[in-house]
């Protein structure tokens, strides 16, 4: 027999928004969890939330906990029986201890000893008594970021709990948690459902709050949601921005949507877009509105969690807020305007970056000496004026008013008041791209000199952190440093720069007066956040760390070796080049040293002979296939290399009698290695 529907709802006030997906997320992987470890079967568990409760649905639930069986070893067999088979003190002894008779007794056999063995049942409970222990035990272990506590203090939930419903079926689930007594009665939306509602059956509980507004089931709530949004755009004659973010966060504001739009002035349409989306995303939760011809219209979409009666009084309401907002952001835009960005820059010498690492401007003119450093060394002096004037202007804008209103508008605002101050467009565009990417895999910079610029403060800042002892550890990174130089490797893959990281870490220290152990700590961490990344492109951890070996103070070398290489691994010849690499090695480590010259009139075998004037000829083409980093070339001149290296090997035996020969072939194999090493070590792709 099985219960058809457990059921757990938790009533609450008003739970913040951004709280609720985590939360489901960790609800739902704690309850399976706990079934499973309180030994319930069940079919599927799903779990839901409103802004006004979190709710739990099992489906197809045992009626009875599963036994538990557990073995227990014993005494050796031959001590708990005697050359009879009779029973023995130990055997006894053993059985009595965990209540079995002797018949009950079996032999295992453990690594080759048979030994006695007992098997103690525990029946299972009928799942009614287990509930009323696991679901309010759940719901203690249910976090947030924030807790508060109301009527018991070592009761803490996020918002004050009013009511629980525990059912199974028609039965209720008895239990009490916060001063709450478990119960059938739930209740349905604030504004137009019944204040209580009495659940006669767990399976008719979304649709008992369904008839009470209330969509209890967030995927179909989101659903009705986005169909009523999306009826509003013929109206509208536009298209609705869905941004995800606004989605997600008014999903979990209503439990019973109804979108609407409301309209503002055309004369706002004169700032920013930026700043409008950000005014009406931020502080309002609408969505804005654009054309066909993809600019923003002076409309917005709203979602409201009541039916009004009227909703022109809704709208009405909703446009005074939003006609607030914006008389505000066109003040700060006006006043901003009101002087050039570059007087600001002056102004950040007020503002302390941080307390070990000085002002803000102190940080610019770092950031711009390296900058412009990194310019020349990449041999981008075309752009080295529009570099030193974005560089200079960089961080002009936080000082604004619009900034101080809205923070996420860094970089944007900068680019819109240099352009209404005349600034070429490219030093405009890079106070903006700047901070691209903003995230793993989002937009890159367009423009070199964004790219320049950021590359330049992503550096600055690592190496700044390290210096004052801000080291990321293995739970903190508040400077977020591996973002930080994941943006680095991002920047240099996204737009093809060959850019030596050693060279730029090193300036950088050099600037600061960084000593040298703390300057080979910022480049083993910058070698580690590139190995993470390329091993999450899907190259193999031995692969990864050869390419490291060979060009890992260059990430866009260690990507275009990995292209290349990872190719070859298939390949016999590249199978066999590695085997005799590994051979060499071994055969070296053994026979001391093997630096001496080769004496080509030790030559007794053809393979030989080859072999060394195929390692004369290849080498210096190696070399010049490494310093120039051509990854293709210096695959080409390995595979023109490993049919002799193998061909010796199976010819020729190293261990001649003949002691003058034997070392002869060392030496040759020395050379051989050598030429292997200008690879890096070949054996790691064997694990050895």
């Amino acid at each position: 027999m099985t219960y058809k529907n457990v059921l757990l709802e938790i009533g609450t006030e008003e739970i913040p928004s951004r709280f609720l997906p985590d939360t489901l997320e960790f609800l739902e992987k704690t309850a399976k969890d706990d079934f499973k470890n309180a030994r319930i079967g069940f079919k599927s568990l799903s779990v839901f939330a409103t802004p006004r409760r979190i709710a739990l649905m099992v489906k197809d639930v045992d009626d009875q906990q599963q036994d538990l069986v557990n073995t227990f070893k014993g005494p050796a067999w031959t001590a708990a029986f005697d050359m009879n088979g009779n029973p023995t003190r130990a055997a006894f002894g053993f059985a009595k201890s965990k209540g079995v008779s002797i018949e009950q007794l079996v032999g295992v056999e453990v690594d080759g000893v048979k030994y006695a063995h007992a098997e103690v049942s525990e029946p299972g409970k009928p799942v009614l008594e287990i509930l009323p222990e696991l679901l309010p035990a759940l719901i203690k272990k249910i976090v947030f970021p924030k807790n508060m506590y109301w009527n018991i203090p070592s009761v803490r939930f996020a918002r004050p709990i009013r009511w629980i419903v525990a059912m199974a079926d028609t039965n209720v689930i008895p239990f009490q948690y916060g001063g709450i007594e478990s119960g059938s009665t739930t209740r349905g939306h604030r504004f137009m459902g019944a204040k209580q509602i009495v659940v006669d059956d767990a399976a008719n509980f979304m649709e008992r709050l369904y008839d009470n507004h209330v969509i209890l089931d967030q995927e179909k709530r989101r659903q009705k949601m986005i169909a009523g949004i999306s009826a509003l755009e013929n109206d509208l004659d536009g298209a609705v921005e869905l941004d995800p973010e606004v989605v997600n966060e008014n999903l979990y504001l209503v439990e019973y949507p109804i979108p609407f739009f409301g309209s503002f002035s055309k004369k706002f349409l004169e700032i920013p877009e930026e700043v409008l989306v950000t005014s009406m995303k931020k502080n309002q939760k609408y969505f804005s509105v654009r054309g066909k011809n993809g600019k923003l219209l002076p409309y917005f979409v709203g979602v409201s969690n009541n039916l009004a009666s009227n909703m022109n009084v809704v709208r009405e309401g909703n446009e005074r807020v939003l006609r607030a907002r914006l008389e505000d952001a066109a003040f700060f835009w006006a006043e901003d305007l009101k002087k050039p960005l570059a007087s600001n820059v002056e102004r950040l010498k007020t503002i302390v970056y941080q307390e070990k690492l000085g002002t803000l401007h102190d940080k610019v003119m770092a950031t711009r000496d390296l900058a412009l450093w990194l310019c020349a060394e990449t041999g981008m002096k075309d752009v080295l004026q529009l570099l030193d004037r974005a560089a200079l202007l960089a961080k002009a804008d936080l000082v604004t008013n619009m900034i101080y209103e809205f923070p996420d508008l860094q970089g944007v605002m900068g680019r819109e008041y240099a352009l209404r101050n005349g600034e070429p467009e490219r030093v405009a565009r890079a106070l903006y791209e700047q901070y691209l990417p903003k995230a793993a895999g989002s937009e890159l910079p367009e423009d070199i000199i964004g790219a320049l610029l950021g590359l330049a403060e992503r550096v600055h800042i690592i190496t700044s952190c390290f210096k004052v002892g801000f080291e990321p550890t293995g739970s903190q990174d508040p400077y977020a440093l591996r973002r930080a130089a994941r943006c680095i490797n991002e920047i240099l893959w996204g737009k093809a720069m060959d850019v030596n990281l050693g060279r730029l870490v090193a300036r950088s220290c050099e600037q600061l007066a960084i000593q040298e152990d703390v300057r080979e700590r910022i480049v083993a961490f910058l070698q580690q956040r590139l190995h993470v990344q390329i091993r999450e492109k899907g190259y193999g951890h031995e692969l990864s760390t050869l390419a490291l070996s060979v060009a890992g103070s260059r990430p866009l070398q260690v990507l275009r070796f990995l292209e290349v290489f990872s190719k070859l691994q298939a390949e016999q010849w590249f199978v066999e080049l590695v085997t005799s690499a590994v051979r060499v090695r071994n055969i070296l480590a053994k026979s001391g040293d093997a630096s001496a010259s080769v004496d080509e009139s030790l030559f007794a075998k053809e393979a030989e002979s080859r072999l060394y004037a195929e390692i004369v000829r290849i080498n210096p083409l190696v070399e010049e296939a490494l310093a120039g980093q051509d990854w293709k070339a210096l695959a080409g001149y390995l595979s023109e290399l490993s049919p002799f290296v193998t061909s010796f090997f199976e010819d020729v035996l190293v261990m001649d009698p003949d002691e003058r020969v034997k070392c002869n072939r060392i030496h040759l194999l020395g050379l051989c290695n050598a030429l292997f090493l200008k690879v890096g070590d070949l054996g790691i792709l064997k694990g050895v």
